[in-house]
């Protein structure tokens, strides 16, 4: 078994296209191989910014072969009456580059035909990898490509070098401008070569020994890691890692240094929040806490390289990340002597989307939206909730926020502190933002979840009024991330909300406006669409998308509620006689959709129309079920109210069998169908039985 490696070499590439690159090389070269019919072992994929490798283990150097039998025309239709070979005959042996004498007869189902044994594969390892390298390279997928000089050929960056090696010898192959051999290159200081590789087998070798590269990306995360603690230990306190910004700059390096550097402690009056953003986006550093979580006069950062005097390298970072601090103190200090009523006056001067008004006009439609929310869900609350409202985005326009805009919200809770205004103001002006997307973390108090549902709510009930409904892949205004956002918040606060009125009220508090799309069509495709993203928020946490359909096919404006009807679902779908009931009712819902729709219906039936036996007994049993159907349902009982399915399932089949529905006598026929109205309404409140497809 044989060892291959590919190097593609090239200029840096950004930090963020690495893992997508490892990903895609990893997927096409195992299709690839796959579809060859290349026998191998482990693939590993490895990047640095300047290079990805392609290490493949125990590689069969020759292509599997296999034969097969590839039937041709029928015996008939082969060979003339005289039993010589016809036209067919012939041109079917020359498709395949054998004679007729290489033909051979088979009896199939459908008759004689004649046959071919054709073996296949047998091919080089080196012959088909000198085919799969130069297409996969031309085709893995960047988010932005280049070209370079005179060349017409697009990768990432400009490519430099390509190592291509079957064992000891090179597959040979071009890829642009750029042919593969045996040649390397190093870290650009430590060991910039070029290098010759002799062995695939050698490989690893060379790269980590003259070139002073370390390949894997989970090694080189593990050098800042273990580094950076131990330098932070002996100050005295600890790294505060962030996964995002391990994974960049462990992407930025080929031969990872962590260093350990200090900044003037005087620079500590600064929020601990605005410290850490000038460190991590600005420097791409990390700062140092303590043992009791302060904040220390430190940060980490990671070099590319081994200095030659560490001293002098540390007091470059210092003197950089020290004019970063000194901006960010002087907005600091700048913002403090401003107020709210200056910012919320200058919030008037700042546009929010197009044509729906100033970020100050979107402050008073969420103080008036906040305090409803509050008045449903926590009336304790709606005075400080109508307040972080009316103050949400007084900090757009601070000076801080100005200079680090991912801290919006952050600031305006640390200025609500400082100013006096009520915790539960700053706090909920921190979390207003939250969640920001799946797998973010949801506001912890009530008022950061109302101001949450009121910001979210304005801003899908603006742009829907707007037609800028997303499409595709386009979602400019966070629109899905909005609608998430108030599923995700609802369900884990258990708010008892009706989002179609929660939207409706946003929708008119915009006031008088020139929409695109009248009120009640964008609100109607504003329901639409939340309950796409509710449909596809249940299915991802691994619920039964039939259950899905069948809950949301109830209703989906009270979010809470739907949960429960599918919780109840899923417990009742394993129940015995689910599938009996779940048919049963099946048949109502479509009597009811075809029919009873176009009846005029009553709305109960007449006892004295009652004719049949099965139609008295399922009105004695309706009777008694309905009352208690109406209980459990305003209890909030739904699997009780679903266990009574098989309740009353016995009648209803029984008047299916026994009763002719559309009856001739329309009487008797629209009499029938209000009781079964009667029950199919009652049952539909509790899920769409015509969803689910057994």
């Amino acid at each position: 078994m044989a060892t291959f490696v590919l190097e593609i070499g090239s200029e840096e590439l950004p930090s963020r296209f690495l893992a997508p690159e490892e990903a895609e090389l990893a997927a096409r070269f195992t299709a690839a191989l796959a579809e060859a019919g290349l026998e191998h072992g482990a693939l590993r994929v490895m990047s640095t910014p300047r290079r990805a490798a392609v290490l493949i283990e125990d590689l069969n150097p020759v292509q599997k072969e296999k034969e097969e039998i590839i039937s041709g025309p029928p015996t008939r239709a082969a060979y003339a009456a005289d039993g010589a070979p016809t036209k067919a005959l012939e041109g079917f042996a020359r498709t395949h580059g054998l004679t007729v004498d290489d033909v051979f007869r088979v009896q199939t189902a459908k008759g004689e035909y004649v046959a071919v044994r054709k073996r296949t594969g047998g091919v080089a390892a080196g012959e088909l990898l000198a085919r799969i390298c130069p297409a996969i390279i031309a085709a893995v997928p960047f988010a932005k490509r280049m070209r370079w000089g005179a060349h017409t050929f697009a990768y990432a960056r400009p490519l430099r070098w390509l190592l291509a090696l079957l064992d000891a010898e090179v597959v040979p192959f071009s890829v642009g401008p750029v042919t593969s051999g045996r040649e390397t290159y190093g870290h650009r200081i430590h060991g910039p070569g070029p290098f010759t590789v002799d062995h695939a087998d050698r490989y690893l070798a060379v790269v980590a020994g003259p070139c002073a590269v370390t390949l894997d990306p989970a090694e080189r995360r593990r050098s800042i890691m273990q580094g950076g603690d131990a330098q932070a230990r002996k100050a005295g306190g600890r790294v505060l890692w962030k996964d995002s910004l391990l994974d960049e700059v462990q992407g930025l390096a080929e031969h990872p240094v962590p260093l350990l550097g200090d900044f003037d402690a005087a620079y500590l009056e600064v929020p601990r929040e605005v410290l850490l953003t000038s460190m991590e986006s600005h420097q791409k550093s990390f700062g140092v806490e303590n043992g009791e979580g302060s904040l220390m006069p430190h940060f980490l950062t990671v070099l590319n390289v081994t200095p030659e005097d560490t001293a002098l390298v540390r007091r470059g970072w210092e003197r950089v990340l020290r004019a970063r601090l000194e901006d960010a103190r002087f907005f600091w200090r700048a913002d403090l002597r401003e107020n709210f009523d200056l910012w919320l006056e200058k919030l008037d001067q700042v546009i929010f989307i197009g044509a729906l008004g100033s970020m100050g006009d979107k402050t008073r439609r969420l103080e008036a939206l906040c305090r409803r929310l509050a008045g449903r869900c926590a009336p304790e609350l709606a005075d400080q909730a109508a307040r972080a409202g009316r103050l949400s985005k007084a900090d757009l326009v601070t000076g801080l926020v100005g200079e680090f805009d991912t801290l919006q919200g952050i600031m305006g809770g640390i200025y609500a502190e400082r100013k006096g205004e009520p915790q539960t103001v700053a706090t909920a002006l921190k979390e207003q933002y939250l969640p920001a997307g799946p797998d973010s973390p949801l506001p912890r108090s009530v008022a950061g979840a109302l101001l949450s549902l009121a910001d979210k709510a304005d801003t899908l009930a603006g742009c829907f009024g707007l037609g800028m409904i997303p499409t595709g892949a386009a979602d400019p205004n966070g629109l899905r991330r909005c609608a998430l956002g108030i599923i995700r918040i609802v369900l884990d606060f258990g708010f008892d909300l009706d989002v179609r009125e929660l939207l409706a009220k946003a929708q008119e508090l915009y006031g008088p406006r020139r929409w695109k799309l009248p009120p009640d069509q964008a609100l109607a495709r504003l329901m639409e669409f939340f309950s796409g993203r509710l449909r596809n928020y249940l299915v991802s946490q691994g619920q039964d998308t039939l259950l899905v359909d069948a809950a949301l096919g109830a209703g989906v404006a009270r979010v809470r509620e739907c949960a429960a009807r599918l919780a109840a679902l899923k417990a009742f779908s394993r129940e015995p006689g689910y599938a009996e009931a779940v048919q049963t009712f099946k048949r109502v819902s479509n009597i009811l959709r075809k029919q009873g729709s176009a009846e005029s219906l009553p709305p109960d039936w007449d006892a004295a129309l009652l004719r049949e036996e099965p139609e008295k007994a399922l009105a004695a049993t309706l009777e008694d079920l309905l009352p208690r159907l109406d209980a459990l349902w305003t209890a909030g009982d739904h699997p009780a109210a679903l266990a009574t399915l098989n309740e009353v399932r016995p009648a209803v089949d029984a008047f299916f069998a026994g009763v002719m529905v559309m009856c001739e006598d329309a009487d008797l026929r629209r009499n029938r169908l209000a009781m079964l109205q009667a029950l199919g309404s009652r049952f539909a409140r509790l899920a769409d039985f015509a969803a689910l497809q057994l």
